[in-house]
């Protein structure tokens, strides 16, 4: 296997030859040495490449890790496409024209070699500590967030000082050379995932939507390929982050920078493997190498202001600053469903000169992610991506919702081999779904109490939400599934019993499974319910329960000792907070109340006069209209709320028809004109058709006719309703040919004289209609070295809760536009995972059980005074991720 690998010389001939043969495409120089004496080459290519430097450039490093020798081999055949695809393909042609690329096959010479040749899964460099160890771990010796060690045994050995090593003082003398960088790839293995850079915050950065765009184009690129998915992880800082790395470095002088990590070996089979993962990033390099541009000062600014302005169930009203420098630029707008998805011609949606946009035809009650960015109209350049804005789509006037969380007891996983420790997982640990060899097989288990669901609620749409944290534990490609089943309550006496759990019979499996290939690290994972399944979850709710599996493979192969795949459960000191708790978000309707009313008077209207009693319509002796009028009043259908009217329709029952030689047709209208005099009625204008007019032949064969309320009718009946106004229809008869004495006699009592016809059937729900009123005094402090947000709730009993959301560049005018902090009846809570050095915008929302959200009180917080950020130690939830952590 090893043979097929290319040495560190290898590479450096085919370097050397390829310079020769492109002289005015690519150029190599040693940019220092190794403690070892070797040469640390970096190539230049770009077209005319003696002009490199002035062009916007693209920075790739390879093998900073020495047994990750992805990153060599993925440089040397990324080159040879490069010379082998210009001139002839015009997307190398531009990118080489705009961009340059600076590309360092193996920052680690020495340690790669000792790899190759003496021990696979050596890592660090090859320093003499001068203690009877040996190396340094680069990617921990550069200079932010740099951290002492004297641990020289370590695999993560940062070394004695920052940059102490001539391989990171060779990449920082370039870097700091070469203004013109604008992007860094770092490549390196194993997890099929791009690790954005961060400044260690939990917070929304600038240029945060740029980099998970850009992995997430890059992403797409790649799935092209081989159909495999890769995740996009910036980790949850402050906690947990590793120190030195040269993302860091490389982003803190605003370059924006992500590690990429591929495969699921650091050394794979190269015939099958290795070569998979070379073949599948070669076209997301080369799209990231044709963006560098984008980022440099040829290209416009970045939009600024990007919000939503007023959202409804089925529209979002977008908004931006258009400044006069703007003037020669478009602006290009996309749409996704989900978080961390690519923006490209697949996805945009609005190509505009103006600064908003109104997206149309929406899903109510969904999640929906716009992007903005503008272009040069002359030379295509585009600006970087103005923040990314969330929002959720109203619902419909019928429609509720709710979204489930598990209670700390109800969400943790059981390990085969764990026995008695499986309770304290619970509410605690991450969940260890699939099989390795300390754990056994292991399974999640997510409880969720339904009884806060009305018991007549219908379910029209469910979708049960994940965050996978990490999966460096699933080590094997393309082996084994991941799943959600639905069991039994009944079932199962003791939810953290392993052996109940293994041996549950499952009512139904969600969805489509999760192939190894498509695991992804950091981008939510969501299974929207089938019919069958949400009619599973309507028999669950007289239970009050929702019992969730999850579960992986259970065996492994000859030779492999783990297939594990960790999520978050937003608890213990291990989870990330309310933002990541697994969710199942439901929309559903709720059994309609029905009333029949009978008309409280009908008329006959003719040019004559006005018949009370009587309900006739078509044409008289002289060939003139003849009206019939029918009036409703409906009774205030709720005392102390309001009411929705989801369905109705008129009954019509013809009792004689005379006259009639020719085809008449019938049609029913709402008017707003309660005068009666013949000429009000013929000259007034119908302000709704109910249904579709009926003909004389059919009330021949069908007397008795429906005619239904459209959306725009009912709308028009329940404000009616609202204002204690008279329900008015006309009936109109319309004729191709002009008919004299032609005249329908309506039914007005049934032959008994018990029934009045004709009657109004309306069903009907109660449902607030307006939002809450807002919160009020807003305020925010320091406390402890955390921003405490504290306000005063509405006084009413229809309240339900309180929601607080952080946005870090405008004010959230939705609930769902930045990061979650707080829902519940509380008056304050506390900004656990802010920066309180950064300042930042706040929105409280108040809401009923509906729910409609109020208009938001917000605040903007800033200080003067700096509050230190304290960075949590690391701690390990198992032996597997302290090995990874540890770089073992």
């Amino acid at each position: 296997m090893k043979k097929r690998y290319l040495s560190y010389q290898d590479t450096i001939d085919f370097l050397t030859e390829a310079m020769a043969k492109y002289p005015d495409l690519i150029r190599l120089q040693n940019i220092g040495d190794t403690h070892e004496g070797r040469p640390i080459m970096m190539v230049t290519i770009s077209q005319d490449v003696a002009y490199a430097d002035l062009k916007p450039a693209l920075l790739y490093t390879g093998t900073i890790h020495a047994r990750e020798w992805i990153g060599i081999e993925l440089a040397v055949n990324f080159i040879q496409y490069l010379l082998d695809n210009y001139p002839s393909n015009p997307e190398v042609v531009e990118a080489l024209t705009r961009n340059t690329l600076y590309i360092v096959p193996c920052l680690n010479p020495d340690g790669f070699e000792y790899s190759r040749n003496h021990f696979s899964f050596w890592r660090k460099n090859r320093r003499d500590n001068g203690d009877g160890t040996f190396g340094v771990d680069l990617n921990r010796n550069f200079g932010i967030n740099f951290r002492q060690s004297t641990n020289t045994q370590s695999n993560i050995y940062g070394g004695p000082a920052a940059f102490s090593e001539p391989e990171t003082q060779a990449i920082k003398q370039f870097v700091e050379q070469h203004n013109n960088i604008k992007i860094a790839l770092d490549y390196h293995s194993q997890g099929n995932v791009f690790f954005p850079a961060h400044k260690f915050n939990h917070e929304a950065e600038i240029e945060g939507t740029d980099l998970n765009i850009l992995c997430a184009n890059m992403a797409k690129e790649i799935h092209k390929v081989t159909r495999r998915q890769y995740g996009i992880h910036r980790g949850k800082p402050p906690a947990n982050l590793i120190h030195g790395s040269g993302r860091e470095y490389y982003y803190d002088r605003g370059i924006l920078s992500t590690v990429v990590e591929v495969g699921s070996r650091n050394i794979p089979d190269y015939l099958i493997n290795m070569s998979q993962s070379v073949d599948e990033n070669i076209p997301a390099l080369l799209y990231a190498l044709g963006t560098a541009i984008n980022y440099s000062d040829l290209a416009p600014k970045r939009p600024e202001n990007f919000t939503v302005r007023d959202i409804s169930a089925n529209h979002a009203e977008l908004v931006w600053d258009h400044n006069p420098e703007d003037d020669g630029c478009y602006y290009q707008v996309y749409r996704n469903e989900a978080p961390k998805d690519p923006c490209t011609r697949d996805n945009l949606i609005a190509i505009t000169s103006q600064s908003e946009y109104t997206d149309k035809q929406l899903k109510s009650g969904h999640r929906y992610y716009y992007n903005l960015r503008k272009v040069n109209r002359v030379n295509r350049v585009k600006s970087p991506f103005a923040p990314e804005v969330k929002i959720k789509t109203n619902l419909e006037k019928d429609e509720f919702s709710f979204t489930l969380f598990p209670t700390p007891e109800k969400i943790g996983y059981t390990g085969e081999f764990l026995a008695t420790q499986n309770a304290e997982h619970f509410g605690n640990n991450s969940l260890f779904i699939g099989v390795n060899k300390t754990k056994g097989i292991c399974y999640g288990v997510i409880d969720y109490d339904m009884s806060r669901i009305p018991t007549d609620a219908q379910i029209k749409d469910a979708a049960f939400s994940l965050y996978p944290m990490n999966r460096v534990g699933a080590k094997i490609e393309n082996y084994g599934e991941w799943s959600v089943s639905i069991l039994d309550p009944d079932d199962i006496s003791d939810i953290t019993d392993f052996e109940q759990i293994h041996n549950a019979v499952a009512l139904q499996t969600l969805g489509d499974a999760i192939d190894s290939d498509q695991l992804t690290q950091g981008i939510w994972k969501n299974w929207r319910f089938s019919a069958l399944e949400k009619q599973l979850i309507q028999d669950q709710l007289e239970k009050g329960r929702l019992l969730l599996r999850l579960q992986g493979p259970d065996n492994l192969p000859q030779g492999h000792d783990s297939q594990m795949m960790q999520f978050d459960i937003g608890y213990g000191r291990f989870g990330g907070g309310i933002h990541y708790r697994p969710n199942l978000d439901l929309i559903y309707h709720r059994r309609p109340n029905a009333l029949t009313c009978n008309a409280t008077v009908c008329h006959t209207v003719s040019h004559i006069g006005v018949t009370q009693g009587e309900l006739q319509s078509g044409f008289d002796a002289d060939g003139q209209r003849i009206f019939g009028h029918v009036e409703f009043m409906l009774p205030q259908l709720s005392e102390r709320t309001d009411i929705v009217i989801t369905d109705a329709y008129f009954v019509l029952e013809s009792e004689a028809t005379n006259g009639i030689s020719q085809p008449i047709r019938f049609t029913v209208g709402m008017v707003d004109n309660d005068k009666l005099s013949y000429n009000s009625i013929k000259c007034s204008e119908l302000i709704e058709f109910l249904g579709y007019e009926v003909s004389s032949h059919e009330l021949v064969k069908t007397p008795k006719q429906t005619f239904m309320f459209d959306s725009s009718a009912r709308q028009h009946l329940e404000d009616l309703h609202d204002s204690g106004k008279p329900i008015n229809l006309i009936i109109r008869a319309t004729s191709a040919s002009r008919q004299q004495d032609a005249i329908v006699q309506w039914k007005t009592l049934s032959a008994d004289e018990t029934t009045v016809y004709p009657q109004l059937v309306v069903e009907y729900i109660e449902r607030h209609k307006q939002p809450m009123d807002s919160p009020e005094n807003f305020q925010a402090s320091l406390e402890d070295g955390l921003v405490r947000l504290t306000w005063d709730n509405p006084d009413s009993e229809d309240w339900v809760g309180t929601y607080v959301v952080r946005n870090s560049f405008h004010p959230p005018r939705s609930p769902f536009d930045g990061v979650k902090l707080y829902a519940g009846k509380d008056g304050y809570t506390l900004d656990r995972f802010g920066n309180t050095n950064i300042p930042k915008y706040y929105s409280v929302f108040s809401y009923d059980n509906v729910p409609n959200y109020s208009v938001p009180a917000t605040l903007k917080f800033s200080t003067d005074e700096v509050t230190p950020v304290i960075y949590d130690e690391f701690e390990a939830q198992d032996e597997m991720e302290q090995r990874y952590r540890e770089g073992d």
